[in-house]
This record gives structure tokens, C-alpha cells and sequence, in this order.
């Protein structure tokens, strides 16, 4: 494993290493996205290294990873409809086109976001280069999100049957 989670993010979360961790759950890890520009961006991170896309893991393994998306869907969900007024509502995607690590996307939709770009795939934010990676970094500024995020998880897995 390498110094920086980014080369490794599936590894580094396997060794307690990765800072974007909010909670372990039963197939993955439920990470908060490294670029916060739809905040509450979070990112559902499989737990087995070797998965390339949900198809490598067994039936059961596969439904597992499926009821952790809905369940980061539903906290994502709630977080961001408490904090904003103007939550549209949430994106779940598995693409694994860049990254190749069985991982999915829980993204919270504005309508504060740009009229070309809010009915669109997320991913159109960083293809039309209008997000701002100094600014819309993961920091210390997002400590209070990062905690509502990792109770809202809890409360979701504590109601969950």
C-alpha cells in the first residue's frame, strides 16, 4: 500500500488507512467524496480488491453491495434535504470507467445547479470544468457534514430490517 489513499482507496480502506472513510457497512466502505462541489457527495467503495465491477462478486456479495448503495442513498438523502432547501434528490452510479475498482456514486442533485448541467449525469460537472478543486477540496470546513453523514448512516443501519 502507498503513502497517498488516493492510488489505493480500496486497500488503504481495508487498513484503516484511508481518511475519507465515514463507515464500514456489510460489503464496502461508505466514503465521503474527496471533491465536496454537490455537498454531500459520497462514494460506496466495495471491499473486495480484487472486484473490478459488481458482476466479479458472487450473487450474494452483489445484493449485499446493492443494499449499502440504497442505504448511503438514503443518508446522503436525508443529510442533504435537512441542509438545503434546495435538494432535488439523490443519483446512485456504478460506471467504473476510470477507476477500475467496483465502487458507486451517491450524489445529492441541486436546484441551484446550472440549468445546462442539473439534468444531467453529475459526472458533467468536472467534463465541462466547472468544478474548482482548490475550493471544493474535502476539508475541515466539511467536519459538521462528515458527522451528520456518519449518524445518519448509523440511524439508517440501526432502522434497517
Amino acid at each position: 500500500m502507498t503513502d497517498d489513499f488516493r492510488l489505493d482507496r480500496v486497500g488503504s480502506a481495508l487498513a484503516g488507512a484511508n481518511p475519507t472513510v465515514l463507515r464500514r457497512l456489510d460489503a464496502g466502505f461508505a466514503v465521503i467524496g474527496d471533491v465536496q462541489h454537490l455537498p454531500g457527495y459520497c462514494v460506496l467503495i466495495a471491499d473486495d480488491p480484487d472486484a473490478d465491477q459488481l458482476t466479479d462478486l458472487p450473487v450474494d456479495c452483489q445484493l449485499a453491495f446493492l443494499a449499502d448503495m440504497a442505504l448511503l442513498g438514503r443518508a446522503v438523502s436525508a443529510v442533504c434535504s435537512r441542509r438545503d432547501p434546495a435538494f432535488r434528490r439523490i443519483n446512485l452510479e456504478i460506471q467504473g470507467n476510470t477507476d477500475a475498482f467496483l465502487h458507486a456514486h451517491v450524489t445529492p442533485r441541486y436546484d441551484w445547479e446550472p440549468d445546462d448541467l442539473v439534468r444531467w449525469p453529475a459526472a458533467l460537472h468536472h467534463r465541462e470544468k466547472r468544478v474548482d478543486l482548490e475550493r471544493h477540496a474535502l476539508g475541515a470546513q466539511h467536519d459538521e457534514l462528515r458527522a451528520e453523514l456518519a449518524a445518519e448512516i448509523d440511524r439508517q443501519r440501526a432502522a434497517a430490517p
